[in-house]
């Protein structure tokens, strides 16, 4: 059984299990930027009950804590406790080899803080701690500058790589091409 823990990102952000606790700040996060939660949720149907979705996905996350098949937290601010976004280990998996899909949305006036990619770091260093290496999937839309960039970063610091072909992700009955990126963590096989 593996909880998914509370980790502390850095002095200012910190990462606690998904709940439906923040239901009513993502919805407004949502609304804020409703481009980017798609971007970041493609699931999403935009002409259906959105706040409805969102409630379903976070007691599906709850549902799940401690089977080890996701892993989702809540971004929050250390000092005012404020929701910055959501990250993410899903099971939407393109690859064979991996475990878990990495995902992320933080809102929009915190973006360009490296929030994504300090929270990812947290997140990986927890992975590495397993007895067992883990791979991680991350998919980007090639037009999605900052992730691509956010998700060759990643690579750097966490020896990874994008696979060289496209991917197909079907996203509400149809086809959209992706970069796949592979992070292998913890003791090599």
């Amino acid at each position: 059984m593996v909880q998914t823990p509370e980790l502390r990102v850095d002095d200012q952000v910190v990462l606690r299990p998904a709940t439906h606790g923040v239901l009513v700040a993502m919805f407004e996060a949502y609304q804020e930027d409703s481009e980017a939660a798609q971007t970041a949720l493609p699931w999403l149907d935009p002409d259906d009950d959105v706040r409805r979705q969102l409630r379903d996905m976070l007691y599906d996350i709850e549902a799940q804590d401690g089977t080890d098949q996701l892993h989702f937290w809540s971004i929050h601010s250390i000092n005012s406790d404020e929701f910055i976004g959501l990250v993410g280990l899903g099971d939407e998996l393109q690859s064979p080899l991996a475990k878990f899909n990495l995902g992320y949305w933080v809102r929009r006036n915190h973006r360009r803080q490296a929030v994504a990619s300090k929270s990812v770091d947290a997140i990986f260093s927890w992975l590495s701690q397993r007895p067992t290496s883990t791979m991680v999937e991350i998919a980007v839309h090639p037009h999605n500058e900052a992730g691509l960039a956010t998700a060759a970063a990643i690579c750097e610091r966490w020896p990874g790589e994008r696979l060289a072909e496209f991917i197909g992700i079907e996203f509400n009955g149809r086809t959209v091409p992706h970069f796949l990126h592979l992070v292998e963590l913890g003791p090599v096989a």
